[in-house]
């Protein structure tokens, strides 16, 4: 994706795979994807890719989430970030910025490995929020401390929503997580918003009061989402979420009719 002078790649490190219905739901719907069929497996799992996007913007060459990382636990199966990174001509050591929309574990994975920063030269930045949760706080999660708790010096947090390099902005919008981070892109003109897990199916953007089971506060997480696809629909802006079909870009349109999810 090219958005003015910046570039933008999905940069794939594996799959993971869920039942669709354990994960999203409507409440009080027996079979809320009765209707949305086509958006899963005939068996009623959803594939999820892994990965993160590489934003290149100027001097800087920006990693946004780092995946899964090699790991794999029969659902989940990593590590073919660094393959595709190499697939684009960048190494470890091009990576300037390693910035994460939150900490669950697979976005996190290319973090560190065995103890140590995969990217050498890059400063990691996550929300103060998430970082509390995760690793600090009463909620810390050991493969969370395990996996963060190496980059020392590297690490800068941050706890307002800040410029990350010209025409790279970051909007914290909890709800998913506690610092829940979406990274806007603008330049010429136009806007790419990279989300996170704001959703986790382009189904979320047409159906309003979907609920998610990762969600750490359902409701603020189903505002976010709603405002995003409402302010994005019918302009130019586009949008990704890190487990959309093919990490696609799309753009959300109504055409005076349900909100939808138009891949491009």
């Amino acid at each position: 994706m090219k958005i003015g002078d910046i570039e933008i790649l999905a940069i794939t490190d594996g799959v993971g795979r869920e039942v669709a219905a354990d994960i999203l739901t409507r409440p009080g719907m027996a079979d809320p994807w009765a209707c949305h069929g086509h958006h899963r497996a005939a068996d009623g799992s959803l594939d999820l890719p892994l990965g993160g996007f590489l934003v290149r913007i100027g001097e800087r060459t920006v990693l946004v989430d780092a995946g899964v990382g090699p790991y794999d636990d029969g659902k989940y199966r990593g590590g073919a970030l660094l393959d595709s990174l190499a697939a684009h001509g960048v190494t470890v050591e091009d990576i300037t910025d390693v910035v994460f929309t939150h900490l669950h574990f697979d976005h996190i994975g290319w973090a560190t490995v065995d103890g140590h920063p995969v990217f050498p030269r890059a400063t990691y930045r996550a929300h103060r929020a998430d970082w509390q949760h995760f690793v600090t706080g009463e909620t810390a999660q050991p493969e969370a401390v395990a996996k963060l708790s190496p980059l020392g010096p590297q690490l800068e947090l941050f706890d307002a929503d800040f410029t990350i390099a010209p025409g790279l902005d970051a909007l914290h919008l909890p709800g998913h997580t506690p610092g829940t981070t979406v990274y806007v892109a603008s330049s010429g003109g136009r806007r790419a918003l990279l989300l996170g897990d704001v959703a986790h199916s382009v189904v979320q953007f047409g159906e309003r009061d979907w609920q998610v089971s990762w969600d750490i506060d359902p409701e603020a997480a189903s505002a976010v989402r709603n405002r995003i696809a409402d302010q994005a629909a019918d302009t130019d802006d586009v949008l990704v979420a890190a487990h959309f079909p093919a990490m696609r870009f799309g753009r959300i349109l109504t055409g005076d009719g349900p909100r939808r999810f138009v891949a491009v």
